[in-house]
């Protein structure tokens, strides 16, 4: 009887430590660990193409993040991705000539909001638009474009 007890008590635990390791691959896939609301400003983006770009997704400058989106919309009249994002009102100084990339964090990572800073003397404010922007790369077309390069040349 103490063996039958003991192995069920190991199963047990094992599956209880399976549950643990999904549920923390979950929140690192989708990033909810570190999810910061309310304070800052917003800041509007028009892209081709967000990919997988999704609401809560992180923004960063040089691999620091400083924002989440907030809101990733379709406007019907130019045809265009518009994403919202909260930038933390700490970082308060980004230059208003700096531009936004959709990026993707690793092989198995989501896509973030990459923005490069510029040189201008006058920074975002509350509403502003990201007006130079570098769509997501979509790896399908990227692909196919490969393919069919490597076909046309016979």
């Amino acid at each position: 009887m103490q063996q039958t007890r003991a192995v069920e008590l190991g199963t047990g635990l094992f599956v209880f430590m399976g549950i643990l390791a999904l549920f923390f691959l979950t929140t690192r896939v989708t990033s909810f660990d570190a999810y910061e609301g309310g304070e800052g400003y917003e800041l509007t983006a028009r892209f081709d193409q967000v990919g997988s770009l999704k609401t809560r997704s992180p923004v960063s400058i040089a691999g620091v993040q400083i924002g989440r989106v907030t809101a990733v919309e379709f406007d019907n009249e130019r045809l265009e991705a518009v994403v919202t994002m909260r930038i933390a009102s700490r970082y308060d100084q980004i230059p208003s000539d700096s531009d936004a990339s959709i990026l993707t964090q690793g092989i198995l990572g989501g896509q973030y909001v990459g923005l490069q800073p510029g040189g201008a003397e006058d920074y975002f404010a509350d509403g502003d638009e990201i007006l130079f922007t570098q769509s997501a790369v979509v790896l399908e077309q990227l692909i196919s474009k490969y393919l069919f390069s490597q076909g046309g040349g016979e």
